[in-house]
């Protein structure tokens, strides 16, 4: 591995050690898999993409649930399945219910959000969705979380399309699912 890469591969393991927990981020052999294996093999552009979604991870103010809420509506809304399948777990330690993420991840929006996964939500739905976001809803989350969080949130659901299109791109697999049903 070329030392430029190798940098870039232990900033990410790094990372994903500290914020990232409970779903499979490597292979038995120490390479990364899900978003990080395409941003690896084309440095050139997998490196700003990941100064950027590390930008998200590192300097997030927004509260954890609404995060995940806003992720997971993105993930879902690309039907990014190893996108889903991180962030379900990372979602869980967040502190939301089974059955919220069981619903967002359907797309699906359950009935008893609190009011910031509402806003978050809401704007998730919206931008992912390729639309553009009401002034309603705009100022629902700004109500909810106050401008700067408000622009975090819109910079999240861009940085998770990112991340969802190379997943759908580059067709990165659920581990244990690469080949369909799990024997046994």
């Amino acid at each position: 591995m070329p030392p430029g890469i190798r940098a870039l591969h232990e900033d990410m393991a790094r990372e994903i050690k500290q914020h990232l927990k409970g779903f499979v981020s490597k292979r038995a052999d120490g390479a990364l898999v899900g978003p990080f294996a395409p941003m690896l093999r084309f440095p050139q552009f997998g490196e700003a993409a990941w100064i950027y979604t590390k930008a998200l991870i590192e300097n997030s103010k927004l509260p954890r649930s609404a995060h995940e809420v806003a992720i997971l509506v993105t993930g879902a809304a690309f039907n990014s399945r190893y996108e889903l399948y991180a962030h379900e777990h990372v979602a869980d330690a967040a502190g939301l219910t089974p059955s919220k993420i069981a619903a967002i991840a359907a797309g699906q929006r359950p009935a008893d959000l609190t009011e910031e996964e509402a806003a978050a939500y809401d704007v998730a739905a919206v931008l992912a969705g390729g639309r553009n976001l009401p002034e309603t809803t705009y100022r629902r989350a700004v109500a909810a979380f106050g401008a700067e969080q408000t622009a975090e949130l819109i910079y999240l659901v861009g940085g998770y399309c990112l991340v969802s299109v190379l997943l759908n791109a580059f067709d990165m697999s659920v581990p244990g699912r690469e080949e369909g049903l799990p024997q046994g």
